[in-house]
């Protein structure tokens, strides 16, 4: 009952707000811009996630143009495009690195607002392969005459590292289930395999068929013309001009003229002219009566959001999308699950994999909770091995067409160092109580009892994964492991072998959650549980992932995702790395197992 007052008195702020500040926004209302700015970087959310009343620092405020996500920023384009006075929207693509899933969104997005009759000018100063699409689902696309575009196609680096670990005396110890698992090869083998190479270039395939889909149909070219000016690539921004990439050359000073927001007198713009592009913050003070977000009598459906992104480890902690401990996902989505508010579950999975019984511990508390609510996962990057095995607790699962999903298989290893001691001049002597009581030394090879031991241990663990995979997709085991032993899919293939329910985009598999808890369709909003904290340490994560553990990993996603280089970058920050890199060697015991 008091929530009502409550809600009266801020209603009526935001009004008496309002009505006193329209005099000056009617003022302003002459000088309102033909053309409103943004500035499309990095990789905003979907929605806008709520933050806390009170922070202790974190993060850098972004600038005014930019867009925070793309909730919000299809709401502008909805409110710009019911005005008269708007022409269209300038979009600054800077530093972009969006998965296909959420650059399929945006593009849908730009694509309602130019339908609505207005235009979609973008401009850059450099772009890449992955930005491309966007800067040229435009009317009009403009490049900076310093700037560049880096239209090159799609690379993959895969490596072997068998034959200089083997000249360094280290002897990598690998045995896995399923061909197709080709984690442990980057040990183990002299070069690269063409299991792995198949598999690396089926995506790039993928990726490199729909981005000559794109560019062809934006640019009006053949699919045939597009690959030979990808061939051509890189660009200077005269060469693109020339060559029909762009349409334009312009410096960021000369934009307001170029799209006549600045009169020219004598053919040449005023000297002394400041006029800028505004962007969205800007424009609304020009509008006598804006939208303001009331206080709602009745509040909206609310759907959980449950991140699992990164390797997943056991533990506590969180490392900011690195790392998904199995203690942050478990509170998540107890924390949902008692959330009286929440109709539904998101589970979003963006993970290589990681550690068996993490996974195992993650998949139950899914199952229970999904018991109590509809949980869907949904994967727009990267889902397998120990990722997908969490994903198998949901209702339902989503993908999008490009994720990489699947590498169902095992394997397990050690790293025997003893060559490289001997080098070195150190002795060691494993002594032991137990047949298998030295199996994780790394100061000599698997004896034959302890190698029919793990290969045992590996084929249970296998069978175990085939289990949770038949019994959630409805299948037997046999069926499953044709498509298993490490085979890793897209989105599309994965949808066709029968490992994910539906493809589609974050909205739609949120709307679908909602709908099985029979919510009605509308607005709702999003609230994350186990969300990643601001700041921890990721060295006292990889001291912990040192120890013996049971690791899942996809054997292509570090290579297309990057997220490896993310994780080692990130290192450089930690202030004890230095001290840390000298215990590390100590402290590393090497069984990794990874279904």
């Amino acid at each position: 009952m008091l929530r009502l007052p409550f809600l009266a008195i801020a209603n009526l702020l935001l009004l008496l707000r309002t009505l006193l500040g329209a005099p000056f926004r009617m003022f302003a209302a002459g000088s309102r811009p033909a053309y409103v700015r943004f500035r499309l970087t990095g990789d905003p959310p979907y929605r806008e996630q709520r933050k806390p009343r009170f922070s202790l620092g974190g993060g850098s405020k972004p600038e005014p143009a930019d867009v925070t996500s793309l909730e919000t920023f299809g709401e502008a384009l909805r409110l710009l495009a019911r005005d008269a006075k708007v022409k269209g929207v300038l979009l600054e693509v800077e530093g972009l690195g969006l998965p296909q899933a959420k650059r399929d969104a945006l593009l849908a997005l730009l694509a309602e607002f130019r339908a609505a009759g207005k235009r979609v000018v973008t401009w850059a100063v450099m772009v890449d392969t992955d930005s491309y699409p966007v800067l040229c689902a435009a009317d009009e696309v403009l490049l900076a005459p310093m700037g560049r575009l880096e239209l090159v196609g799609y690379a993959a680096e895969s490596t072997a590292l068998g034959e200089g670990l083997s000249r360094i005396g280290i002897r990598p110890q690998f045995i896995r289930r399923g061909d197709y698992k080709t984690a442990p090869e980057l040990f183990t083998h002299p070069e690269v395999s063409d299991i792995q190479r198949r598999t690396v270039e089926s995506f790039l395939d993928e990726r490199y068929s729909a981005l000559v889909e794109a560019v062809s149909a934006a640019r009006k070219k053949t699919p045939d013309e597009v690959r030979a000016l990808i061939d051509q690539g890189p660009y200077s921004a005269q060469r693109a001009q020339a060559a029909g990439l762009v349409d334009g050359l312009v410096s960021e000073v000369d934009l307001p003229l170029h799209l006549g927001m600045v009169e020219k007198k004598d053919g040449a713009a005023p000297e002394d002219d400041d006029t800028e592009l505004e962007p969205m913050e800007m424009y609304l003070e020009t509008v006598p009566f804006p939208p303001v977000k009331w206080r709602r009598w009745k509040r909206k459906p609310r759907l959980a959001f449950v991140p699992v992104s990164g390797m997943i480890v056991p533990g506590s902690g969180n490392a900011g999308g690195r790392f998904a401990t199995s203690d942050a996902v478990v509170k998540g989505l107890r924390a949902a699950a008692r959330d009286k508010r929440s109709k539904a579950i998101l589970l979003y999975v963006n993970s290589p994999g990681g550690a068996a019984i993490a996974s195992e511990q993650i998949l139950e508390v899914v199952q229970r909770v999904a018991k109590k609510k509809p949980v869907i996962a949904y994967m727009d990057r990267v889902c397998a091995s120990a990722g997908y095995m969490v994903a198998l607790g949901a209702k339902e699962l989503w993908s999008a067409p490009h994720a990489v999903v699947g590498s169902i298989g095992v394997f397990a290893g050690k790293f025997d160092t003893s060559g490289l001691m001997q080098m070195l001049g150190i002795h060691k002597t494993v002594i032991t109580r137990g047949a298998n009581a030295g199996l994780l030394s790394f100061s000599r090879a698997f004896t034959e009892g302890e190698r029919a031991a793990l290969e045992a241990d590996i084929e249970e663990m296998y069978q175990s994964f085939l289990g949770h995979v038949a019994k959630a997709r409805g299948r037997t085991k046999e069926e499953i492991h044709a498509l298993a032993e490490g085979r890793v899919y897209s989105g599309l293939r994965a949808k066709e072998a029968g490992l994910v329910d539906k493809l589609g985009g974050f909205e739609e598999a949120c709307r679908y959650a909602l709908s099985l808890a029979k919510v009605a369709p509308g607005d709702f909003e999003l609230k994350s549980y186990g969300a990643p904290a601001p700041r921890m340490s990721i060295l006292k994560l990889l001291m912990g992932a040192a120890h013996p553990a049971t690791y899942a990993l996809c054997p292509v996603s570090w290579d297309l995702s990057g997220d490896a280089k993310e994780m080692l970058v990130s290192l450089a920050d930690e202030p004890e790395v230095d001290s840390w890199l000298r215990r590390f060697a100590h402290k590393l015991r090497g069984t990794v197992r990874a279904p």
